[in-house]
């Protein structure tokens, strides 16, 4: 297990059980206990979590995991839910991105595919983002215009939030919002943990033509504390073969396009 990968699941051991010792959590990684002690105290001083004697105690910021700790997780469902998203892109797009982790492998697939490629002046697509590493991967590939919403960074998904990210949405329109999400399920709609978050993606997916959310099955059926839009504005769920078959059958006679990859 790749140290990342395992700082993940530490933490997120942590979140459920408040507290941990390095015997009990050695056990549950199936490392040595030394492994465990410079592990807690690497991620102590990320401020990530509180050493004690003897083990460490959750922080508030654990159930909400940086992007470089969640991108680990469920890796080969999320490249497949991006090639599969980034199929319903056409050349001459304009695209709303979101932050997070299968937002971003879309990005990467969108910035790849030699069909988007520009023949003249005009770009190949054009991304509107609130989301800094995005700008930032995809600011080099000529075929992309990329237009980023100002706003205040949050550390835990590089989002640009706050007046000066939703204000550029009274002047653009969208013909896709792609949402990566916390939590989709057809009581309660889209979600995400933060509310700033969500008044984006919120706006994001007023100004769209269509609104694809992506979501890997462990966010399929979940709902996170933020609302961002109803199960009524969402046409296209993208998610992977994990998601039951009673489920999809739930979101598609709620007028949902069911994408399981």
């Amino acid at each position: 297990m790749a140290r990342h990968e395992r700082w993940n699941s530490l933490l997120e051991l942590l979140a459920d059980a408040g507290q941990l010792s390095v015997e009990e959590a050695a056990v549950r990684m199936d490392v040595s206990a030394a492994t465990i002690r410079r592990d807690f105290d690497q991620l102590a001083q990320q401020q990530m979590l509180t050493r004690t004697r003897g083990g460490a105690v959750a922080q508030s910021v654990s159930y909400d995991l940086p992007l470089r700790y969640k991108s680990a997780r469920h890796a080969s469902e999320k490249q497949r839910i991006a090639a599969a998203t980034a199929e319903l892109a056409r050349p001459g797009s304009i695209i709303g991105l979101n932050g997070g982790t299968t937002t971003s492998e879309v990005a990467r697939v969108l910035a790849t595919r030699a069909d988007l490629q520009a023949d003249g002046a005009a770009p190949g697509i054009t991304i509107v983002t609130n989301a800094l590493n995005i700008g930032n991967e995809l600011a080099v590939r000529p075929h992309v215009k990329i237009v980023l919403t100002g706003g205040v960074p949050r550390p835990q998904s590089y989002e640009l939030t706050g007046p000066l990210a939703t204000g550029i949405f009274d002047h653009v329109t969208l013909d896709v919002a792609i949402l990566g999400v916390n939590g989709v399920a057809v009581e309660h709609g889209a979600t995400c943990h933060n509310e700033g978050e969500a008044d984006v993606n919120r706006l994001m997916a007023d100004c769209a033509d269509q609104v694809v959310v992506v979501a890997d099955g462990s966010k399929v059926g979940r709902r996170a504390f933020a609302k961002i839009c109803d199960t009524s504005k969402i046409d296209i769920l993208v998610t992977d073969s994990t998601v039951p078959q009673s489920a999809v059958d739930d979101f598609t006679e709620a007028g949902i396009q069911v994408i399981r990859t």
